[in-house]
């Protein structure tokens, strides 16, 4: 088949423009067109101010070849890429079992793999089955009570499952393997417009039902899960003059032999980052953000986005991305927007704050919400050991506490007083959605000078590309700090730990990964990896 990209058409059109776009793009007659099939549709605002739908469409045409080469200079026209996976070597009679220890996307994917190859993993998590741990995620957010082994950072589906369930990335895969991620959601239950939109979500209620799903399947090919079981030490020895993974010491005094160990822990297993620098696994310091969720209506976003199509069905709850580069020599910019969504509680220990945003699949709800923070890095704000960005997040979220009132109540200031340098005393027409609440306070008690004084320079720069955006109302909530692992756990080309054989660092956790979809691909890859060199032995 032959792939068109970059194919455009009013936000309006009629069915029949699409094919006709197809046939006058490909200088064929529609009797040559024998079908098409829609592979990736996503709009762009960009050309004075009309939207526009954008296709990407694979097309299957007479004369393939010579329809081909009377468009080989047109870079949008090629052959349709093989997008099918090619699994791992499958397992022989008697191969080691591996452990993959955390069940969040990247781990969640790990497992699938190596237990569709035959490998039956050992899947090990801290927390607690996907629905018991929503229960006491819900206990933070409706009575300020906090498990701190089972919240919206520890349990099955990770700290992805309380969030927008974005499944877009920026990674290279000349292998496609966010196809394969995309192809097993939908098996699970996820919508099948994944397939196909360029920006897919899934959100919070579907992928507990999914990933419900997806461990029963790993159960039925012969994976295993221990739930509430917290790696508390890496037995490691040294064997042929390297180092190499032996074994894991588990929390209740159990010890588990293990020689091949995909690490998918995420990015807030901070004693377990201290636990594998104390067994001496190479790990380095790596850059993070900082800074606060800023809310809005959805309405304003929509209405800035979209104008006069807003509310267009096709086109949904309106996203931005932004970004601007300060005279401190800082940048500020929205992560991981979520509209339609809320801000929610996600600290995993006692006596600090931190949030994240939240959506569900109708992305409904009154307001827009976005990570509004600002780039850090190890060399300029944190010097010293692999773990000291971790002890930064750690004083942040402690100073969010005790603004908030030592009652995981979220420190909040409306962009008005913020801008001014006056605390805030009470809110204004944008309500946030944080729970279990909010006390308005004046943020700079939580965050550094110069991340106050960056984010206080673009909030109107922002203003000036979103209408509406530095509206004194709009409420910042602090803080937010989980933007991705402070540490990286370095790995060579065959995936596994620069110095210790047989430990594997994969996801967020390990510093190769950010979101969902990249998560769950790293996943793949280490599952290859691991699954290649049990083949080799």
């Amino acid at each position: 088949m032959i792939r068109i990209t970059d194919l455009k058409l009013p936000l309006h059109h009629a069915d029949e423009a699409l094919p006709a776009a197809i046939v006058k793009r490909l200088r064929i007659t529609p009797r040559d067109l024998i079908r098409f099939t829609v592979a990736r549709r996503g709009s762009d605002a960009r050309e004075h101010g009309r939207i526009q739908l954008v296709y990407t469409v694979d097309v299957a045409v007479k004369n393939e070849s010579t329809v081909l080469a009377r468009n080989r200079r047109d870079r949008d026209v090629s052959l349709t890429p093989d997008t099918r996976y090619r699994a791992p070597e499958s397992a022989k009679d008697g191969a080691p079992r591996p452990v993959v220890i955390g069940a969040g996307p990247c781990g969640l994917f790990a497992a699938l793999i190596l237990a569709q190859a035959g490998y039956r993993p050992i899947i090990l998590e801290r927390g607690k089955v996907v629905r018991e741990r929503t229960k006491d995620t819900w206990g933070l957010w409706r009575r300020s009570v906090l498990n701190s082994e089972s919240n919206v950072q520890y349990g099955e589906g990770g700290a992805g499952t309380f969030s927008d369930g974005k499944l877009y990335s920026r990674i290279k895969d000349p292998r496609h393997l966010n196809r394969k991620v995309l192809t097993e959601f939908v098996k699970a239950g996820a919508p099948e417009d994944i397939l196909t939109e360029a920006h897919p979500h899934i959100g919070t209620f579907r992928l507990v039902t999914m990933v419900e799903s997806m461990r029963a399947t790993i159960e039925e090919l012969g994976g295993e899960y221990r739930f509430s079981t917290r790696v508390t030490g890496f037995d490691v020895a040294e064997q042929g003059g390297e180092r190499r993974i032996k074994g894991l010491h588990l929390h209740d005094g159990g010890y588990l032999e293990a020689g091949h160990v995909v690490m998918a822990i995420g990015h807030s297993a901070r004693d377990t980052f201290a636990t594998l620098v104390e067994a001496g696994v190479h790990a380095e310091a790596k850059p993070f953000s900082i800074g606060v969720r800023i809310e809005h209506p959805q309405s304003w976003i929509d209405r800035a986005r979209f104008g006069p199509d807003a509310g267009h069905p096709v086109l949904g709850a309106a996203e931005y991305h932004i970004s601007h580069h300060c005279s401190n020599g800082r940048t500020v910019y929205s992560f991981c927007m979520c509209p339609g969504g809320t801000v929610v509680a996600a600290t995993s220990e006692e006596g600090r704050v931190a949030t994240n945003g939240m959506s569900q699949y109708s992305r409904n709800e009154r307001n827009a919400n976005s990570g509004f923070v600002v780039a850090i890095d190890p060399e300029r704000d944190y010097p010293g050991d692999p773990l000291a960005g971790l002890a930064l997040q750690r004083e942040i979220e402690a100073q969010a506490y005790v603004a908030g009132g030592s009652n995981y109540y979220a420190p909040a200031q409306r962009v008005g007083d913020f801008l001014a340098g006056r605390a805030s005393t009470t809110l204004g027409s944008v309500v946030p959605s944080y729970k279990p609440g909010v006390t308005p306070t004046d943020l700079a008690e939580c965050l550094p000078d110069f991340a106050i004084q960056a984010m206080r320079e673009a909030i109107p720069v922002f203003g000036r590309q979103i209408k509406g955006y530095d509206h004194p109302d709009v409420v910042m909530t602090g803080v937010e700090t989980r933007t991705s692992s402070p540490v990286r756990f370095t790995r060579g080309e065959d995936m596994q730990s620069l110095n210790t054989r047989g430990l594997y660092p994969a996801g967020e956790g390990a510093g190769y990964a950010g979101g969902i979809l990249s998560a769950a691909v790293d996943g793949i890859r280490v599952a290859e990896a691991v699954a290649q060199q049990i083949a080799r032995a």
